[in-house]
């Protein structure tokens, strides 16, 4: 049963890669700034450079997801190397939030004063908050299977 729910898991973990892979395609050639532009000028933007490095770490963060579930279908869970992952997701998630609030920044000091960017700002701030959410998740998870690999080390 537990195997069963890790392939699902894991499972969502690659379908989220992809349906946000292909949003990254596909969303700065119908984004506002980018209607009138050229197929490279769009993706030689600075704004939309920044989102694919930044984007980079949310991948990071997903593989390490995958990696993680992955220790815990082989019951490798209480091991430097799930520790080790936990500490590179939560990580990940602080860079992310970062990126994203220098993002909201940008958007909130440059952008078009016949734009209204409230509705960019809201979701840097709820995207943000999530990569604090699981960031926190991740430093809490890393703290107990360190307890747990000192425990079993002391045995």
């Amino acid at each position: 049963m537990t195997r069963i729910l890790i392939r699902f898991l894991q499972s969502v973990l690659v379908l989220i890669g992809i349906i946000s892979i292909a949003i990254l395609i596909t969303a700065p050639l119908r984004e506002g700034r980018a209607t009138n532009l050229s197929l490279l000028k769009i993706y030689a933007d600075p704004f939309i450079a920044y989102i694919y490095i930044a984007s980079i770490t949310f991948f990071t963060a997903l593989y390490q997801a995958f990696k993680l579930l992955t220790y815990i279908s082989q019951s490798k869970v209480f091991t430097p190397e799930a520790i080790q992952t936990l500490k590179n997701i939560k990580y990940c998630g602080i860079v992310l939030c970062c990126f994203i609030f220098f993002a909201g920044l940008y958007i909130k000091i440059f952008h078009s004063k016949e734009d209204d960017p409230a509705g960019f700002l809201a979701l840097c701030f709820l995207s943000a908050f999530a990569s604090i959410i699981v960031a926190t998740a991740a430093g809490i998870f890393q703290n107990k299977f360190k307890r747990g690999v000192d425990m079993i080390a002391k045995i």
